[in-house]
């Protein structure tokens, strides 16, 4: 399960942005998983308690944001929405190939205190 790995990456990129501003704990986490990004959120969800165990965000609370795959269509010069994976425009039915949004994996933000 690689989401242990990543949680281990959101941990220690958490605790150092809590320390850089002076905290002492952190209260909540935001992360913005892309629908591409091949993270299970649920498999998150259920490690994060155990990865976060003993550090400044043990009891800390998950907030993740789901980002649906975004394309943009060149024959229409717009933006769209597909299913993962789905690249086809609803508009022309043209493939794209120019992923605008879909892979992330970021910690958005951090409530501390």
């Amino acid at each position: 399960m690689h989401e242990l790995s990543l949680l281990e990456a959101v941990r220690q990129q958490a605790i150092a942005e809590a320390r850089r501003h002076g905290a002492i704990a952190i209260e909540r986490i935001h992360l913005r998983i892309g629908s591409l990004a091949g993270v299970d959120p649920e498999a998150l969800a259920f490690a994060f308690e155990v990865v976060m165990a003993g550090s400044p965000a043990a009891g800390a609370e998950l907030r993740i944001q789901t980002v649906d795959a975004r394309w943009f269509c060149t024959p229409c010069s717009a933006p769209f929405t597909g299913p993962s994976g789905l690249c086809l425009c609803p508009r022309c039915g043209a493939a794209s190939g120019l992923l605008l949004q879909g892979r992330e994996l970021e910690l958005s933000s951090l409530q501390i205190c």
